[in-house]
């Protein structure tokens, strides 16, 4: 089930506080503007006819009411203030004690402009990085750390939970869960540059078992390429400056200044969110970036026909 950004169909328990505390925020805040629109009309219809500037001060009528008025009205303000003060902090209080054993942890960085995402495991093994999406298992905690590298970015993920800035050279946390499977958009929220509304993250919350399963194909290696075309687009992508910028484990190419290649053909889109991952698409960002995603990192590259063919067939083949 994929569900639309909305930070009003909460799916986890940490957006579902976030949701309660933004409704209190919400009917509060309308009764005041109600308040002050009612009184501010009061006023006007009590208002003497006079031309106020002929009016001397010691003229108005007087008003034996208006300090017990402006006294009450003070007096919500404050209580008001308090109420919503009072429901931030125990809001804050309920989100650091979700539970966390079990966690899963995962290091995720805001590039210009892509997330990666590296999976933590005591057994170093075990760890595997991937890009611009993340798997996460129903009904267990996740803790993010959050870090940037170049400006800062910010992640929002609204089903899930709030926004948390991604500052370069500080790390934060982030921890969330989801309460359903699903497929859930999150977003970068933070203005960073050209192509910040092109910086999404999708997140898709699964059945433990199928978490696990997921997490350890990830781990392996890319497969060895097989038919000619294939390996044809092997050595495409080896001998040109794509291994420069990518990694594919397995492989020779270990390069980190881009998204990790290792099971791109596994992957639901292309370039944060920019395309959809099919052969056309893909080929099409290859040979143009900019047309895209202009301001982007990646240069283009002019392939022969024929090695396009091979690189795109080499590259849908990593799953």
């Amino acid at each position: 089930m994929s569900l639309p950004q909305d930070a009003l169909t909460p799916a986890g328990p940490q957006a579902a506080r976030v949701l309660e505390l933004g409704t209190l925020f919400f009917w509060l805040c309308s009764a005041v503007l109600v308040a002050v629109v009612l009184a501010t009309l009061w006023a006007l219809w009590r208002a003497p006819q006079a031309d106020a500037r002929t009016l001397a001060p010691d003229a108005m009528p007087p008003e034996p009411g208006r300090r017990r008025a402006v006294g009450l009205a003070l007096g919500l303000s404050i209580v008001g203030l308090l109420v919503l003060i009072t429901a931030s902090v125990f809001t804050d209080r309920a989100l650091a004690r979700l539970p966390l054993q079990g966690a899963v942890h995962i290091e995720l960085t805001g590039h210009q402009w892509w997330w990666e995402a590296r999976y933590d495991d005591a057994q170093p093994s075990r760890v595997f990085t991937t890009a611009n999406e993340l798997h996460i298992p129903v009904g267990r905690p996740v803790i993010l750390t959050l870090q940037g590298t170049d400006v800062i970015h910010s992640l929002w993920l609204p089903n899930l939970g709030g926004k948390k800035d991604l500052i370069p050279g500080r790390t934060a946390t982030v921890t969330l869960q989801a309460d359903r499977p699903g497929t859930y958009r999150g977003q970068c929220a933070e203005f960073c540059g050209l192509q910040h509304a092109w910086m999404a993250l999708q997140v898709t919350a699964e059945d433990p078992v199928a978490f696990d399963a997921w997490a350890e194909s990830q781990r392996q290696p890319a497969q060895e390429p097989t038919g000619a075309q294939r390996l044809r687009g092997r050595d495409v992508f080896m001998g040109s400056t794509c291994a420069m910028c990518h990694a594919i484990e397995g492989t020779e190419a270990s390069a980190r200044q881009a998204p990790s290649l290792t099971h791109l053909g596994s992957r639901v889109t292309l370039a944060a969110g920019r395309l959809p991952n099919t052969p056309e698409h893909l080929a099409s960002w290859i040979t143009d970036p900019q047309a895209h995603k202009p301001g982007t990192n990646m240069p283009a590259h002019p392939f022969a026909r024929e090695d396009l063919q091979a690189l795109v067939a080499y590259l849908e083949g990593l799953k």
